[in-house]
């Protein structure tokens, strides 16, 4: 009770440092480490730091438009655009996804609803080098030839 040294607080697993209230929308990208809990609506990418510890919770009241890439992804919300869970992909019962999942583990309630194909993929060490709008584009030295070609003509 007295004189006794506090002991530093542990983080439990599975806080969330981040909350979109449901009176909140973010128009834009979200880049986040840690957890992230959506109520509110967010049009846009979420990303999740690469570290691997990342958390996205979306409520049933959260919407998103956009992608989402994190390790660790829980909807019981909407989600109209593609969703990349790298380690575990929960979809509670009043989830409803309108796009393509690419999942390693997935935990799927009834009533979960996804429109679009579920991809299984094994767990990368870069989740975001899965992410096809992360991916560099080079152009060979024919396609090169090619532009060059339409410039002329068009000209």
């Amino acid at each position: 009770m007295f004189g006794k040294k506090k002991q530093a607080v542990r983080r439990p697993a599975g806080q969330f440092d981040t909350m979109v209230s449901a009176k909140t929308a973010i128009e834009g990208d979200v880049h986040f480490s840690g957890g992230l809990h959506v109520d509110g609506k967010v049009r846009g990418k979420i990303t999740a730091d690469d570290t691997g510890e990342a958390i996205l919770r979306i409520s049933e009241a959260g919407e998103v438009r956009g992608d989402i890439v994190a390790p660790y992804v829980i909807v019981n919300g909407t989600v109209h655009g593609d969703v990349y869970a790298g380690v575990h992909l929960e979809l509670a019962a009043k989830a409803s996804i309108h796009g393509n999942v690419y999942y390693n583990l997935i935990e799927m309630a009834m009533g979960a609803a996804v429109n679009g194909n579920l991809v299984h993929q094994q767990e990368s060490a870069g989740l975001l080098e899965q992410y096809p709008g992360n991916q560099s584009v080079t152009l060979d030295q024919d396609e090169r030839a090619g532009e060059e070609k339409v410039a002329e003509l068009a000209e």
